[in-house]
């Protein structure tokens, strides 16, 4: 018997820097019950899904700044989402800024959660690979200052066994790096989820502006593919406090195969039928890492060619 997962992609459109976390919250919620409607088992939501993407900007003053993040999960305006989750048993992915003093100090990190059917947290994920910059640059554009606000996750690329699948987390700019992805297909991943703020242009690479919606698809397919998973990338789109963010929110099939993509910049809910037994033909043939997969000469490589270290070189 197949395993159907149905995926709902909730792409938003922009976020004002002065829209309150209740207001966004009735977005989410919205799109939640459109997404119930459709008969959804899991809806993914964007990176920072709860605020515009303050790392466009340069923020000074250390409460300003706190603002943006959340101290706990569930809070007092996120609460509604878990509650109406469990009231519908439907799942959730939702990205958003931590605020984490566990360890005595201020940890800021890019972080998202999956949470279950029953409204209680599967598992959370800390964005490792922050693009951008620290030190402000005055004479671009928009600012991309995650080195500056965010440290740099701490918890891996972990698997969870949840709502029927192997399900694996990443943010944004992790899904440009093929080793994300294959830490998580090592574990057997049959479905990856993540958000992402995606400017349509890079003030240091105007090179390349023509390629941001064929670059967001190739590595979300390629990492697809070389690993026999689903993955479902959704968007924070549109014109947001002066910067044009790309859309193209879907969900990729382990074929590599686009199954469903939103077709505006605004809040969007699409959702794809997923048969996770689908992974397995990739997984066990093509893709078999235990029968195909040469660990052991990638040292070979290092050492002949000079370059390295590789990523991965432990079966």
């Amino acid at each position: 018997m197949s395993r159907i997962l149905n995926v709902a992609i909730a792409q938003m459109g922009p976020i004002a820097r002065e829209e309150s976390r209740q207001a966004v919250v009735a977005r989410l919620l919205a799109m939640m019950r459109e997404a119930v409607a459709m008969r959804a088992d899991l809806v993914v939501y964007p990176e920072a899904a709860l605020t515009a993407f303050f790392p466009h900007w340069v923020v000074n003053d250390e409460a300003e700044l706190d603002s943006y993040f959340e101290t706990e999960m569930p809070g007092p305006a996120t609460r509604p989402l878990f509650e109406e989750a469990a009231r519908h048993g439907i799942g959730f992915h939702l990205g958003y800024a931590e605020l984490d003093t566990s360890h005595g100090r201020k940890q800021r990190f890019n972080t998202a959660i999956l949470v279950g059917k029953d409204g209680r947290i599967v598992g959370k994920y800390r964005k490792i690979h922050l693009p951008g910059y620290a030190t402000p640059r005055p004479e671009e554009k928009f600012q991309n200052l995650e080195k500056r606000y965010f440290e740099v996750g701490d918890l891996g690329f972990p698997v969870w066994e949840a709502m029927g699948g192997r399900m694996g987390m990443m943010i944004c700019n992790d899904r440009r790096w093929p080793e994300a992805y294959r830490v998580m297909g090592l574990q057997g991943v049959e479905l990856i989820v993540l958000g992402y703020n995606t400017p349509a242009a890079v003030p240091s690479m105007p090179e390349t502006d023509h390629l941001q919606n064929f670059h967001n698809r190739l590595v979300m397919q390629a990492g697809a593919y070389q690993n026999g998973t689903f993955v479902a990338g959704v968007a924070k789109a549109g014109i947001e406090e002066g910067v044009d963010q790309i859309g193209q929110s879907c969900v990729i099939a382990p074929s590599g195969e686009i199954v469903v993509q939103c077709s505006g910049l605004g809040d969007e809910v699409q959702v794809a039928r997923c048969d996770l037994d689908l992974c397995g033909s990739y997984k066990q043939h093509i893709f078999n890492f235990a029968a195909h997969r040469r660990p052991e000469h990638y040292g070979l490589i290092v050492e002949r060619t000079g370059v390295g270290p590789v990523l991965g070189t432990k079966p």
